[in-house]
C-alpha cells in the first residue's frame, strides 16, 4: 500500500506539472509578497489554497498545525508562531486569517480532557498542541455563551470561540503592526452554519464579533457569509 501511495503521489504530481503554463513561476522567481497569512487546522478536509480558489504561487502564505494555533512555546514562554509572523514581518503581508473548522477534532480532544481529566496518553508533539489548547478550551466552558444546550454542538461553539481567542492572540502580540487585518473564519463542510458546504464563514474582524457590524464591513453579497454560533459579542 505504501509504495501505492507513494507512486500516486508522483503521478499526482505529474499531473501539477502538466498543469502549468510556462509562464506560471516567473513573477516569484526572486521574492515573494503574499497578500494573506492563512492558519489553518492541518486536518486533511481543510485545504487552504481549495478553500480560498488560490491557483497562482506567491498569493497565499499557508501555515497549518493542529487546532489553528497562532501561539507557541519558546524557553517557557508563549510566543507567536515563527511560521505566522514571518510572513508579516519578512514579506510585508497585511492581512492574517485565522481558520477553524467544524468538528475539530484537536478541539474535541481537548474537550474531552477537559470533561474527564484524563490526559490520557498522546505523543509528546501532538500532546503539545492538544495541551496549548487546554486553556482556550476549559475558558469556553466557563463562558456564559457556550452552552451544552445549545443549538449547535459543544465543539463547534467552542471552534469558534477558539478562533476568537487565536485573533486576540495574534492582534495583541507586540510584533504585529496595527496596520495588520486580522480576520477570523470557520470553514464548515458539515452543514452547521448553513446549507452551503465549504464555505469560509467570517466569524471575527479584528476583534469585532458582532454580527451586524461584521456585515457592514463587507458587500452586501457576502451576508449570508457572516454568522456567528456565539450570539454575543465579546
Amino acid at each position: 500500500m505504501s509504495n501505492t501511495t507513494v507512486v500516486e503521489l508522483l503521478e499526482r504530481n505529474v499531473r501539477h506539472v502538466e498543469s502549468l503554463p510556462d509562464s506560471h513561476f516567473d513573477t516569484v522567481q526572486a521574492e515573494q509578497r503574499p497578500a494573506v497569512v492563512s492558519v489553518s487546522c492541518s486536518d486533511s478536509r481543510v485545504p487552504q489554497e481549495g478553500m480560498w480558489d488560490v491557483d497562482e504561487p506567491g498569493w497565499l502564505f499557508t501555515v497549518a498545525n493542529i487546532g489553528n494555533q497562532v501561539r507557541d512555546r519558546y524557553e517557557g514562554g508563549d510566543v507567536l508562531c515563527g511560521d505566522v509572523l514571518y510572513p508579516i514581518q519578512c514579506t510585508e503581508t497585511d492581512v492574517a486569517a485565522v481558520v477553524g473548522h467544524t468538528g475539530c477534532g484537536a478541539v474535541t480532544a481537548a474537550l474531552q480532557r477537559a470533561q474527564s481529566g484524563d490526559s490520557g496518553s498522546l505523543s509528546p508533539g501532538i500532546e503539545k498542541r492538544v495541551e496549548s489548547l487546554m486553556p482556550v478550551v476549559e475558558a469556553g466552558l466557563d463562558d456564559d455563551r457556550v452552552t451544552a444546550d445549545g443549538d449547535a454542538g459543544l465543539v463547534d461553539q467552542l471552534v469558534e470561540y477558539n478562533v476568537d481567542r487565536q485573533v486576540e492572540f495574534l492582534r495583541t502580540d507586540g510584533a504585529v503592526p496595527d496596520s495588520v487585518t486580522v480576520a477570523g473564519f470557520v470553514y464548515d463542510f458539515q452543514g452547521v452554519y448553513g446549507d452551503t458546504y465549504g464555505r469560509c464563514y467570517l466569524v471575527n474582524r479584528d476583534g469585532d464579533t458582532g454580527i451586524e457590524s461584521l456585515r457592514a464591513t463587507v458587500p452586501k453579497r457576502f451576508e449570508e457569509h457572516v454568522r456567528r454560533l456565539l450570539k454575543y459579542s465579546q
